[in-house]
């Protein structure tokens, strides 16, 4: 009789656990009032919080929701300290919050009626807009037709996005819901109502002004009557709502000048130099400051506003014009752009792409966490011993699940991008409900090798023993395994693969993936049909059980990055909560090996914590909001800021190159690129001697704006480095980079 343990016979949990990762990622795909109803986190809220503004759907009916009544809806907007959102015209830079309303018929929304801001000087511009809190009112008309839920309730949804600045400036999304009775009074924030329709710049009949146009051109003369006598003699804040007529930054007393002559207000003001064409009316909004206060840095304690026409023609600033040396710089960055997408790739080109998909899929052996998987596959080699026909079929079988697996991820990431998904490479993993099922599945098999259980303990008999049974079935699903936890990581050769594949028609993207799939399973086919490459490896024996316990080890810690990407995604709850979860099942599973009564009881006590435990750790296993997403990784250091498309142009026109890490945490390549060369000492130094900014854009959780600029760059997943300078041609790097390319592409920026 042979010592040697059975390999463990996992078929049967693969295939569960490949239509869990199935039914996950689809979910990824969902609207969002689809995953409201999925999960207990996604609960409707009519509030949300990002780490710099709290925000919340407040609503004003004196006489509940009716036709003909009035009411009033409102986005309450708490920001941390130094931090601030903005104006309808956010001044020299920012941009306007926005609110999407999702209302039932009958229910009409209007426009914000925006409380005159404060204005918010950084450094050599000026903008307007809010800190502390606002409350940002929108009346809505009730029309005949509303008629209520058969409860006699109201959902009334929004969905709002701002840009939150205090230096840095971070985009952030939040999406509220709330459901009212209609027949009740809703006046709990009533005093944040009344308090911002004291600030909603006034419009009084006895106001007039005229604007005229200087004789130079460059300044234009305002004139106001009819403001109320508690103006007479004040200096006022002036307001533009245009955001492209007058200089923001303007200094009065130095650049613009006003004052009061007969109980009329004239000003002096400069035109901005991007100024579009002469409009026949202009509306500013004039404010009377908080007695004591400085102008220029509080809120206007009373505003109006003023609407004028516009005498006389300025000129337009030529900006559609381009230098030549512009256009040429576009020209060559068009054309050094590394495999752009496209929809008609030359045969060249998709063949260079499916040597790199070969390539880059061999490369993916390499990876950490495919070791045990594939560990196991040659302990198979090693148990056929002499069996070539066994071998042979083995190897084939092999290679049809990971060209298969590699075929049919790519059908779902091209369908999903068809369906208007900003996806690329690795999408799986940015969900975390995927990440704590592969957790699952780690965990148990880690289990399994320790030799803490046998499957054959828990599993009908046939059933156990389908993978001794099948063995080329057995093989086949290890290729499946062997792809699912490969693919988040974009190996060398495959980033340009991928890049052109995503732009290709179905036929020929798929032929790059299958290329992908064949290059990962090409040692074992060569493996399995030359026999003469086993020979180094020992024969059957006791060897076997050794190994297969000490491969427990790897697996257990995959889990560990498993549940370290998971942190990055939901914080120190969604670790603990999966931490958690993973004790209880291995409690669980540690339980039913016992015998008699003891395993009944105590296993039945820790599968009823473990369905109590499942739906309250489910919240703190969901993605934080969309809006945090970009915000959770704002500050990352003194050397690097976090990329946003915003920054990396205003740096562009500052005339500073710009070094790009588009990384993810779940991409064990780019944690091995940061933790080596780029934090190098001499790349660092490098960097600072070429006045290099250095921004990171993290694709841990789904974020468009990435996807869209990998797209653009010709690349579909990470990592990617992109070198960047003004007038010159991106340099995109190798996905694992080295310490002498790097100094190599500063050298000829």
């Amino acid at each position: 009789m042979s010592s040697v343990l059975p390999l463990p016979p996992v078929s049967f949990l693969w295939r569960c656990w490949l239509w869990l990762v199935l039914a996950l990622s689809l979910l990824l795909t969902l609207p969002a009032q689809a995953q409201l109803v999925l999960g207990a986190s996604a609960k409707p809220s009519d509030r949300a919080a990002t780490p710099h503004v709290q925000a919340q759907l407040v609503v004003h009916a004196p006489q509940g929701i009716a036709p003909g009544q009035p009411l009033a809806l409102g986005l309450l907007l708490t920001h941390q300290p130094d931090w601030h959102t903005y104006w309808k015209n956010a001044g020299d830079s920012g941009l306007p919050t926005q609110l999407d309303w999702d209302l039932p018929p009958g229910l009409q929304a209007g426009e914000i009626a925006w409380p005159v801001p404060q204005q918010i000087r950084v450094g050599d511009l000026l903008n307007y807009g809010y800190e502390g809190q606002v409350l940002l009112p929108v009346p809505t008309t009730v029309g005949a037709d509303f008629a209520p839920d058969s409860d006699g309730m109201v959902r009334l949804g929004v969905r709002a996005s701002w840009l939150v600045c205090r230096v840095e400036c971070i985009p952030e999304e939040v999406q509220l819901q709330i459901r009212l009775p209609v027949a009740q009074s809703h006046v709990a924030f009533a005093s944040n109502f009344v308090a911002a329709s004291a600030k909603e710049p006034k419009h009084l009949e006895s106001i007039n002004g005229e604007f005229t146009v200087n004789t130079s051109g460059d300044r234009i003369d305002f004139v106001v009557k009819g403001l109320p006598a508690e103006a007479h003699g004040q200096e006022l804040a002036f307001y533009p709502e245009a955001a492209d007529t007058f200089r923001h930054a303007a200094v009065l007393g130095q650049d613009w000048q006003q004052r009061w002559a007969d109980g009329v207000w004239h000003a002096s003001l400069p035109l901005s130099d991007m100024r579009g064409e002469t409009p026949p009316r202009l509306e500013v909004v004039l404010g009377l400051p908080v007695t004591g206060s400085n102008v220029a840095t509080q809120a206007p304690a009373v505003a109006w506003r003023v609407s004028a026409p516009v005498q006389g023609q300025w000129q337009a600033a030529q900006l559609a014009e381009i230098s030549p040396a512009l256009a040429a710089a576009l020209a060559a960055n068009q054309a050094k752009s590394p495999l752009p997408p496209s929809s008609n790739a030359s045969a060249s080109s998709w063949w260079l792409a499916v040597v790199g998909g070969l390539i880059g899929g061999l490369l993916l052996n390499l990876m950490p966490c495919v070791f045990p998987v594939l560990a196991i596959k040659l302990l198979g080699f090693a148990r056929h011993g002499s069996d070539v026909r066994a071998q042979r079929l083995g190897g084939l079988a092999y290679t049809a699940g990971a060209v298969l697996s590699f075929v049919a991820l790519g059908a779902l990431l091209l369908g999903l991008r068809a369906a208007g998904e900003q996806l690329g490479w690795g999408f799986q993993l940015q969900n975390p409900l995927v990440i704590s099922g592969l957790a699952v599945l780690f965990t148990v098999l880690g289990l399994n090798l320790a030799g803490v259980f046998e499957f054959g303990q828990f599993l009908p008999s046939g059933v156990a023993g389908l993978h001794l049974r099948h063995p080329v079935a057995d093989a086949f699903l290890s290729g499946v395994l062997a792809v699912a936890i490969a693919s988040p990581c974009t190996a060398p050769f495959m980033g340009a693969s991928l890049g052109l594949a995503v732009g290709l028609p179905a036929a020929q993207a798929l032929g790059i993936f299958a290329a992908l799939g064949l290059g990962m399973a090409l040692p074992y086919v060569l493996l399995s049909w030359a026999p003469g490459l086993l020979r180094w490896l020992p024969r059957p024996g006791p060897w076997m059980a050794t190994f297969r316990r000490a491969m427990a080890f790897p697996m257990l810690a995959t889990v560990v990055w498993l549940a370290w990407v998971l942190g990055q995604q939901t914080g120190a709850d969604g670790i603990a909560a999966l931490l958690a979860l993973l004790l209880t099942l291995s409690a669980l599973i540690w339980a039913l090996t016992l015998r008699g009564l003891a395993r009944w009881w105590l296993g039945a006590a820790l599968l009823a914590f473990l369905a109590w435990m499942a739906p309250s750790m489910w919240p703190y296993l969901q993605a934080a909001p969309v809006a945090s997403a970009t915000a959770h990784n704002a500050v990352v250091g003194d050397l690097w800021q976090p990329w946003s498309p915003e920054a990396q142009a205003q740096l562009l026109a500052q005339g500073r190159p710009v070094f790009v890490d588009y990384t993810a945490a779940w991409c064990v390549t780019c944690q091995f690129n940061k933790r080596t060369t780029l934090s190098n000492p001499q790349v660092l130094q490098a960097f600072s001697r070429h006045e290099v900014q250095l921004l990171r854009a993290d694709w841990t959780r789904q974020d468009p704006r990435i996807t869209q600029s990998l797209n653009a760059l010709g690349r579909s997943g990470v990592p990617v480095y992109v070198l960047l300078a003004p007038g010159q041609a991106p340099v995109v790097l190798t996905e694992l980079i080295s310490t002498d390319e790097v100094l190599q592409a500063l050298e000829n920026i």
